[in-house]
Parts: C-alpha cells; structure tokens; sequence
C-alpha cells in the first residue's frame, strides 16, 4: 500500500444500534489485521505506562443502505489491487463459530448478499472515489 492511506468504514444504518457498533469493531479488526501499520504501535507515557495504539489515521464511519453498500463492494473488488477490503455480510450474523462462516462462504455469491457494512483501507484517491458522496453515520 501506498504512504497516503485512507480508511473508510461503511454502514447500514437501519440496523439496531448494537449491530451497527458490532458490524464496525468486527470490520475494524479485519482493516487492522489486513494493515497492521494502522494500529501495530505502541505508545509509553512519561510515567512508563504503554498502551497500544486504536488507530494512526482517522476512521470516519459513514452511512448508506445495504444495496449501496453491496454495490461499492462489487466495484472495489473489480480492479484486484492490493487494497483492504473488509465486508460484513448480513448472513454472518447468524453463525456463531468462524470456521462455519469459512465453510459456507464458498457457497455464496457476494453480488447476491445483502452487505451490512464494509471497510475499505487504501490511497485516499481511491477511497474518495468510492464514498465521496457518502455522509457520515450520525
């Protein structure tokens, strides 16, 4: 990834205020572990007391309906580039266990699924060309 990266995470927000908080925080471990130069740091107070860090850039979580959604994933995947592309589809909420996810993700087609939200990270070019016209989640 190029030095000027962006990060934009996209939500639903016709969903309960529970599973739009839970759709960010999983959506922002997957950005984190895609990009560990978002968050992989450490900062120590002058007293000795270190921390680890929430984020080196701004995180704006915006808002559109699960259609947008899903059609601003179906156009960030079009180029394969080597940009963090994190969605949370809607029918992940109803498996509890990850390796049921991961089984029956091969099964599924993502232009088909409803998208509860998505977190892209790359150059802020890019970025912008896919949530400019995006408000922010309020």
């Amino acid at each position: 990834m190029t030095d000027e990266i962006r990060i934009a995470i996209i939500v639903n927000p016709a969903l309960p205020l529970g599973l739009l908080a839970n759709t960010a925080g999983a959506i922002s471990i997957g950005l984190g572990a895609r990009v560990p130069a978002l968050a992989a740091r450490r900062l120590t107070d002058r007293h000795g007391r270190t921390i680890d860090i929430s984020s080196s850039l701004p995180v704006p979580i915006l808002q559109a309906p699960a259609d947008t959604i899903r059609s601003l994933l179906l156009k960030a995947l079009l180029p394969s580039q080597d940009y963090a592309i994190v969605p949370f589809p809607a029918f992940a909420r109803s498996l509890h266990d990850y390796r049921a996810y991961e089984a029956a993700f091969p099964d599924r087609d993502l232009a088909m699924e409803e998208i509860d939200g998505l977190g892209l990270a790359g150059p802020s070019k890019w970025i912008k060309s896919l949530t400019g016209s995006l408000k922010l989640l309020r």
